[in-house]
């Protein structure tokens, strides 16, 4: 019996009317390991029919939730099993096809994103996993709605060096077959370390082994709720900073909670987890950047961002854990550059570095997320950038990702527009000095000593 009423919305009416709050994605986690098939064709058929079966009252289910309670859902979206475990007897040409049977039944039932065109390769790579990864650029390529993610690092094993090389070119790759577009497909393409199970957000979302049959998960955002909430607290201590954003988050979690519950037995659908990440918009006051501005800094990227970034994905953390017995997914600050005003602003100022960025996702939830860099990037400069960050993962013990944007034709100080909740960013410099020779290498960058718990 849930233990949440409407009453826990109605205190969020003044959040959602002026401060942003949504609910921002509803995600249906599908397993797919069951269409499996040595028939490229008998299996792109059991793929359709089952997404289109499972998931055919997703969007209207959202939308009248959305209506009956009035909290915004912003997306519908479905995660499948990671492709490269259903498609694993296949060479790269037919897993463009099984790409374009997710894109048509994404289609068809609606959503704007489906996240599962994924390999787990942070110990190795299978022949299907590398069909799968050498594939990417042609299938983002052609498809509007799959999204990509690779899990090249963890803990437990360590970082795949070759897996990370490979994906150097295939980033480089993909945005080059969209050049038309600024490199529009590697906007839908994520690298990870420690990649979660449950993640409702795009685009690193898959439905993990792990997982049930089918399952609701649920995003929430709000952090326009949570700079308003300081905005009567200017000279308070850290102390108080800090228990005003878990109050804050509490009752966002709630709100996502009932609205992931609702989805859930209209669906028939078991509940899997509520995500409360602050996840930004291009729209001013939704902006993580502003949080921290709040605290005192003059401008995100500045000495002391760091820290004010720790303190606000620690509180939202425990805000939401009190919220909710199911808090998943990766909770916690967002900070893609594309994505949030305030960023942008701090980028095109010179405030906001690579390095910087580097250093924050140490702290944050997830990792250098929709960054621009010039196009004519090297694939090794770009395997190196994502070598750092799966190093900070794995050494932390906590996920990181990229999603790294290279412009083809662009230079340092322009700005490429994707457009919609994936907003412009401003091209980024990276350093010119090379790190072919450490990328050559291969093999595997060793697990730590930490990582021996048994």
């Amino acid at each position: 019996m849930s233990i949440i009423n409407t009453s826990d919305v109605l205190q969020t009416v003044q959040m959602i009317e002026s401060q942003h709050l949504d609910i921002r994605t509803i995600t249906m986690g599908i397993s797919l390991l069951d269409c499996a098939h040595p028939d490229i064709k008998v299996l792109c058929e059991n793929i359709y029919r089952k997404i289109t079966t499972y998931a055919k009252d997703l969007v209207k289910t959202g939308e009248a939730i959305e209506h009956e309670y009035g909290v915004p859902v912003v997306n519908k979206r479905i995660s499948v099993t990671p492709i490269a475990l259903v498609g694993g007897s296949h060479d790269s040409d037919e897993y463009v096809q099984i790409c374009l049977s997710l894109d048509r039944a994404a289609k068809e039932v609606g959503v704007n994103f489906l996240g599962g065109y994924s390999a787990l390769v942070h110990k190795g790579m299978t022949v299907g996993d590398r069909n799968l990864l050498l594939s990417i650029p042609e299938a983002l390529s052609v498809t509007e709605r799959v999204c990509s993610s690779v899990n090249l690092a963890s803990t437990k094993s360590g970082i795949n060096m070759d897996a990370v090389a490979l994906m150097g070119q295939v980033i480089n790759r993909s945005a080059e077959l969209t050049r038309s577009t600024g490199g529009s497909a590697c906007c839908k393409l994520v690298v990870f370390a420690n990649a979660v199970e449950d993640n409702p957000f795009m685009a690193g979302a898959f439905h993990g082994v792990g997982e049930a049959e089918c399952v609701i998960n649920v995003g929430v955002s709000g952090p326009g709720v949570v700079a308003h909430a300081l905005k009567s607290y200017p000279d308070a201590s850290f102390d108080t900073v800090a228990e005003v954003i878990k109050r804050t988050a509490f009752r966002i979690t709630r709100v996502g909670q009932l609205v992931a519950q609702e989805a859930s037995r209209r669906l028939n659908v078991p509940f899997g987890i509520v995500d409360l990440s602050l996840a930004p918009t291009p729209a001013q006051g939704d902006s993580v950047a502003e949080i921290l501005e709040l605290m005192g800094l003059e401008r995100v990227g500045t000495h002391g961002t760091t820290a004010a970034l720790a303190m606000l994905n620690d509180a939202v953390k425990k805000g939401g854990v009190m919220a909710s017995g199911h808090v998943g997914g990766l909770s916690g600050a967002f900070i893609p550059v594309s994505e949030d005003a305030g960023m942008i602003a701090a980028a095109e100022a010179g405030t906001l570095t690579m390095d910087k960025l580097e250093a924050m996702t140490c702290v944050c939830s997830v990792g250098l997320d929709m960054i621009a860099i010039p196009g004519d990037t090297t694939d090794e400069t770009i395997a190196a950038i994502i070598a750092d960050e799966c190093a900070i993962g794995v050494i932390n013990c906590k996920t990181t990702a990229v999603r790294i944007l290279p412009v083809p034709g662009g230079k340092v100080g322009e700005r490429v527009d994707y457009g919609g909740l994936l907003g412009s960013a401003p091209i980024m410099a990276v350093h010119p000095e090379s790190a072919s020779a450490f990328i050559r290498r291969g093999g595997r960058i060793p697990a730590p000593i930490h990582s021996l718990k048994n």
